[in-house]
């Protein structure tokens, strides 16, 4: 789902941050037959020595350059669908489901910042009795927090920096609403449902003071037991296809050493770790 309030130096999904369709360039498919720039009805296209260059200011996400484009340098990320036809579409692999003991994640972007959408998915999805997780940074009021808790199975939920000043200049927000709506799990007996998520950031969130504070906030969580890691990957080539800023100068992943030490800390916390890609 599109949309996102965090603006995290490091995401992975920078097409999911803005709620409106984000056009992607991949210059190296491009032939330049200037077809996508006679077919803008905005004039959002031009071509110079640089090669092709998007008024992103100007674009209003219509596609018509995307469907011009002969050699598929040009896409668009994200389309409109209502609930009941997106539940469609999951409904056909029910089979799926039930077989591999799975169901459908809503994830993003930042899938909360949809509220009403999600809650009448989730809602479509429990009627069909498909088993429901959401992929969630937390940070969202919490009266809309609380309204969806009963239509979640699984809470996929990430945790960064435990700083708050250190969370507002990485993420551009406070991380008080994401500590109180985990804390809402605790208190609701939902600790079981919830695997937390640890981005391992060199350099911003795999310092000394930060896995000090994350096993100290964890150990107040009664119920939840698990956690994954998920090392830190460039994607800086992402961000330049949608004319975005990547704020990283880190380009490598962290190393080995690095993630055994932390899953041991949290290991020694009394969580269960697994590795993730």
């Amino acid at each position: 789902m599109k949309g996102c309030p965090l603006r995290c130096w490091w995401c992975q999904n920078p097409e999911g941050m803005l709620p409106s369709r984000s056009l992607g360039y991949f210059e190296f498919r491009c032939i330049q037959s200037k077809m996508c720039v006679t077919s803008c009805p905005v004039q959002a296209l031009s071509f110079d020595r640089n090669g092709l260059s998007i008024d992103r200011a100007v674009c209003n996400g219509c596609s018509l350059c995307v469907e011009a484009c002969p050699s598929g340098a040009l896409s668009m990320a994200g389309q409109e669908i209502g609930a009941e036809e997106l539940v469609g579409e999951l409904e056909k692999d029910l089979l799926l489901y039930d077989n591999s003991g799975g169901g459908v994640t809503f994830s993003g972007g930042e899938p909360l910042f949809q509220p009403a959408f999600l809650r009448e998915s989730l809602v479509l999805c429990k009627m069909r009795r498909i088993h429901t997780a959401i992929e969630t940074s937390g940070h969202a009021a919490p009266e809309i927090f609380e309204s969806l808790v009963d239509h979640v199975d699984l809470f996929l939920f990430d945790l960064k920096l435990l700083v708050d000043n250190d969370h507002k200049k990485y993420t551009g927000v406070s991380n008080r609403l994401i500590k109180k709506n985990l804390t809402t799990l605790v208190r609701r007996k939902r600790g079981q449902d919830v695997i937390l998520r640890f981005p391992v950031i060199p350099g911003i969130n795999d310092t000394e003071r930060n896995i000090d504070e994350l096993t100290s906030f964890i150990r107040g969580l009664d119920g939840i037991e698990k956690i994954d890691l998920l090392p830190y990957h460039d994607v800086s080539e992402k961000y330049r296809r949608l004319g975005m800023e990547y704020r990283m100068n880190v380009h490598v992943a962290p190393s080995v050493e690095k993630v055994n030490s932390i899953k041991e800390r949290l290991e020694r916390a009394g969580l269960r770790v697994r590795m993730r890609g």
